[in-house]
């Protein structure tokens, strides 16, 4: 893998990816719709080529996959408009890996697996997805199958870590560093599973090295529950914040979705934070060895230093 192209390359997995590949000497076109915050990423890195375009139009996707030999996909439309685009940009992405002889993978969450019974997720779990946004992540998961691109499914916890800024854990860390009274989505009693960028994407990338990766599903998990209690008290170790951190509850994310339609979307999303999903990372570190995990205590220290630098 000499050169490949990042697709979501100014979101906070992406980003990551980016830095890991160019870690390995790896050149990167990174893509984007917004020219300034490509820029403002990676203007100085000599090894990235900086792309912007429409993941809608099929000719940019082709166009920027030009000469790679894969394709990351890690980008990400708001909730409001998966039922009508989530598939089609996905299509678009398949017609330019096809086209260009690229590889495919694919970052992917836990939706399509539905409620898990309390059981660890293994890649073999029945995907019983009872909710529209799992439903449709499912039918894209076998588009992709059903194509004739190379490609692999990797599926995450919720993400936190550097410029990961839509992210669950961003909002409560974003307004902690501000200063400001914070919130944290969710029971903060219940453990459940935050995985740290940079370690998704040493793993996935390790995926994508590996020609045995191809044509499956892979899971990676995090480096273990924790609580929002526990997560709280080492942000606060950590800034020597000392202000009460509230609970958003589903009521509260309901109430707003009068007003606002993404979090009208995110409401029956909320199941994760009542009945987590774990990860079983267990075919993963047969085939490659242990999972790339930090530690919470210091990837949230990184990843608020990185804000505060910001």
């Amino acid at each position: 893998m000499e050169r490949v192209l990042v697709l979501g390359a100014s979101g906070g997995m992406g980003y990551s990816i980016v830095r890991e590949l160019l870690d390995r000497g790896i050149q990167v076109k990174a893509f984007a719709r917004t020219k300034e915050k490509l820029e403002k990423l990676y203007g100085k890195d000599q090894n990235v080529t900086i792309i912007t375009g429409d993941i809608f139009q099929v000719e940019d996707l082709k166009r920027a996959a030009d000469d790679v030999d894969v394709i990351f996909q890690s980008a990400n439309i708001p909730y409001p408009e998966w039922e009508e685009k989530l598939e089609l940009f996905m299509r678009n992405i398949l017609i330019a890996a096809r086209e260009n002889g690229a590889k495919l993978a694919v970052v992917d969450n836990i939706y399509a697996y539905g409620r898990s019974g309390g059981k660890m997720v293994t890649e073999e779990f029945p995907k019983n997805p009872h909710t529209k946004k799992g439903r449709i992540r499912l039918n894209v998961e076998n588009v992709i199958k059903q194509s004739s691109v190379d490609a692999l499914i990797a599926h995450f916890p919720d993400f936190y870590g550097p410029n990961a800024e839509s992210t669950l854990l961003h909002y409560t860390i974003d307004n902690i560093v501000k200063g400001k009274r914070a919130g944290f989505v969710g029971n903060q009693e219940i453990k459940r599973e935050f995985i740290f960028t940079p370690d998704g994407a040493k793993a996935i990338v390790n995926l994508a090295l590996d020609e045995r990766s191809y044509g499956q599903n892979w899971n990676i998990p995090a480096y273990g529950t924790v609580s929002g209690k526990e997560l709280i008290e080492m942000i606060r170790e950590i800034t020597g914040y000392n202000k009460g951190v509230s609970t958003i509850s589903k009521n509260m994310i309901r109430f707003l979705g009068l007003f606002n339609p993404m979090m009208r979307e995110a409401v029956e999303m909320f199941y994760l934070n009542e009945e987590p999903v774990v990860l079983d990372g267990s075919k993963y570190e047969k085939v490659f060895g242990e999972i790339p995990r930090t530690s919470y205590q210091e990837g949230l220290r990184q990843t608020i230093e990185y804000m505060k630098k910001e």
